[in-house]
């Protein structure tokens, strides 16, 4: 039977009214979630800030997403994929534009890094174009090279694989 998912911590306003009644609901993606993930993927895939995901694959990888909710709409998603028994990484992690500043994409990285923790991983990784933000949340920079089971089983395969700008970051798990 699956537990319950961990209560949430208390979230920005993002200079919004701190008194608004949006309560986010993070929960592991459903189905009838896909269409909304694609989109929210798409719109930053477009602007060249993660890689775009085809609809299959997101179907064959939908147990690695957790999604937000708030007023039961999909505002924000991430995923958790697992390389080895050691090693997971936070993939796909996007708020959308109208729901950034309120601290969503803090909350996701918190929800996938429990979940890491739930099952037994040691580390876990990101590739990002926004360092500090994971070094907010303990995250260290570190090299790709250190990193083998994501270059060799990911990266390789990429486009940019000769010409990768983003930025290693890695948290060990206690």
């Amino acid at each position: 039977m699956r537990q319950p998912d961990p209560p949430l911590t208390p979230f920005g306003s993002g200079g919004r009214d701190p008194a608004a009644t949006e309560v986010p609901n993070i929960r592991v993606a459903a189905i009838a979630d896909v269409p909304t993930i694609h989109h929210l993927l798409e719109i930053y895939a477009s602007k060249g800030n993660l890689l775009p995901r085809t609809m299959s694959e997101l179907y064959r990888h939908l147990r690695d997403f957790f999604v937000i909710e708030i007023d039961h709409k999909v505002v924000a998603i991430g995923a958790l994929e697992i390389f080895t028994e050691d090693l997971g990484e936070v993939r796909s992690l996007v708020v959308d534009a109208a729901f950034e500043g309120r601290g969503l994409g803090r909350l996701m990285v918190q929800r996938i890094v429990a979940e890491a923790r739930k099952i037994g991983l040691r580390r876990i990784m990101a590739l990002t174009y926004v360092p500090e933000f994971f070094h907010k949340l303990g995250f260290k920079t570190v090299s790709m090279g250190s990193l083998p089971e994501k270059v060799w089983s990911v990266c390789v395969k990429c486009y940019k694989y000769n010409n990768c700008d983003e930025v290693a970051v890695l948290l060990e798990l206690k």
